[in-house]
C-alpha cells in the first residue's frame, strides 16, 4: 500500500480477493480471523495462519515464460514499427524523386498504392496488422526502386556494379588546404590553379581509377581494414567508412558526398584526404567543397591520385639520392623504407605520367 502511493484498504482487498480466485495466493484464516504463527519447541513454525504464497513459488519458471513472452512481443512490436516507418518514408521519397525529375513510370499508379496500404492503418494495431502493411510496402519499395534503377541504367549503359553513375571530378589536388574553413574556402592562389585545372577536366580519362593505383597513392587506408586485405571496391568502401569518423567528417557529409560522387569516387575522395589529413585543418569542409564541385562537374579523382603518386614517387627519389646511389637495388630498399611501404606502380604508368605533368 505505502508503495502504491497511498492504496485504499478497500482497494488492496479487492486485489487479494482477485489473487485468491485466480489460485495465487491461498487465504488460511484462524480460528478468529488473525494472522500469527504458532511455533513449536525448537521456534521452527508449526502452523501459520493468514495468506500462503506457495502457488506463487511453485508456479514461478511459468510466470518467468509468461514474462519473456511478454518482453519478446513488445520487442517484436517496436520493431515491426520501426520497419514500418522507414518503408513508409523510403517509399515517398523515392516517388516523389520519380516525379520531379520526370522519369518514366506509372507514378499515380504507385502513390494510389501507398495511399491504399496506408490507408489499412488503424488507430491501434496490433502486431499481425503492422507486420502484414510492412511486406506490402516492401513489395512496393522493391517496384519503385526497379523503375528508378532502370531509368538510372538507361541513362548510363556503361555503367556496372563498382561505378555508380555519379562522377566526381577533382581539378585541385596540390593545394594545401592549411587555411580552409569549414566552408571551404581557400587562397587566391589556389583558386587560379582551380580555373587552371578546370580548363583541362575535359582531357582526363573518362574511365574508372584502377583500384590498386589507389591503393598505391593512399596506403593509409590500409589500417581500416580490421586485419583483412582489400581486394574489391566494396572491401574499399567500408574501409573508407570505417576511416571516416576518425578524420571528423560527419554522417551527414559523408552521405552528401556519396549521392553525389557515388560510393567509388567518395570513398577514393575520403582516402586522399586521410592520405593528406594532417595537412588539412578541415577534412570534413575539404569534403564538402570536392562535393560541391562534383555537382557541378568540374573535377575528377583522377588529379587527386595521380598527384599522390608522384608525390610518392618524388620521395622516393629524393630519398635514394640522398643516399648518393640512385640506381642501387639497396639504396631503393632504403627509401621505400623510409617512406613507410613500397610503391606498387608500372614504369608504363610512371612514364606516362610524367608525359602528361602528372
Amino acid at each position: 500500500m505505502r508503495r502504491a502511493n497511498g492504496m485504499p484498504p478497500t482497494t488492496l482487498r479487492r486485489h487479494i480477493a482477485v489473487l485468491v480466485d485466480c489460485g495465487l495466493i491461498i487465504r488460511r484464516d484462524s480460528p478468529n480471523g488473525k494472522r500469527f504463527a504458532r511455533k513449536g519447541q525448537g521456534g521452527a513454525i508449526e502452523q501459520a495462519y493468514g495468506f500462503d504464497l506457495s502457488p506463487i513459488l511453485a508456479r514461478a519458471e511459468e510466470f518467468r515464460a509468461l514474462a519473456e513472452a511478454v518482453a519478446a512481443e513488445r520487442k517484436a512490436f517496436r520493431l515491426v514499427k520501426e520497419r514500418l516507418t522507414i518503408c513508409r518514408r523510403d517509399v515517398v521519397k523515392m516517388i516523389d524523386a520519380g516525379i520531379n525529375e520526370s522519369v518514366p513510370g506509372d507514378w499515380r499508379g504507385f502513390l494510389r498504392r501507398y495511399e491504399a496500404i496506408i490507408a489499412r492503418l488503424p488507430r491501434t494495431a496490433p502486431r499481425q496488422v503492422l507486420e502484414a502493411m510492412a511486406s506490402d510496402l516492401e513489395d512496393l519499395w522493391v517496384d519503385v526502386h526497379q523503375t528508378l534503377e532502370t531509368f538510372v541504367k538507361s541513362q548510363n549503359p556503361d555503367a556496372n556494379e563498382s561505378h555508380s553513375g555519379y562522377h566526381i571530378q577533382n581539378s585541385n589536388p596540390d593545394h594545401n588546404p592549411i587555411g580552409e574553413s569549414e566552408n571551404g574556402s581557400g587562397n587566391k592562389s589556389e583558386a587560379g590553379r582551380d580555373a587552371e585545372h578546370t580548363d583541362n577536366v575535359r582531357s582526363l580519362p573518362h574511365r574508372d581509377v584502377p583500384l590498386g593505383m589507389v591503393l598505391s597513392a593512399c596506403p593509409e587506408i590500409a589500417n581500416y581494414t580490421r586485419g583483412t586485405q582489400i581486394r574489391t571496391w566494396r572491401d574499399f568502401a567500408a574501409a573508407a567508412d570505417r576511416a571516416r569518423p576518425t578524420i571528423g567528417v560527419s554522417p551527414s557529409a559523408w552521405q552528401e558526398a556519396v549521392e553525389v560522387m557515388g560510393s567509388q569516387n567518395a570513398s577514393i575522395a575520403l582516402a586522399a584526404i586521410l592520405q593528406r589529413a594532417e595537412h588539412i585543418r578541415s577534412c570534413g569542409g575539404y569534403l564538402r567543397d570536392l562535393t560541391e564541385k562534383a555537382r557541378a562537374q568540374k573535377f575528377s579523382v583522377w588529379p587527386m591520385i595521380t598527384a599522390l603518386l608522384n608525390a610518392r614517387v618524388g620521395a622516393l627519389e629524393k630519398a635514394a639520392a640522398g643516399k648518393g646511389a640512385e640506381d642501387s637495388p639497396v639504396a631503393q630498399g632504403s627509401a621505400a623504407g623510409t617512406a613507410g611501404s613500397s610503391l606498387d606502380i608500372s614504369g608504363a604508368l610512371r612514364d606516362s605520367m610524367k608525359k602528361k605533368g602528372w
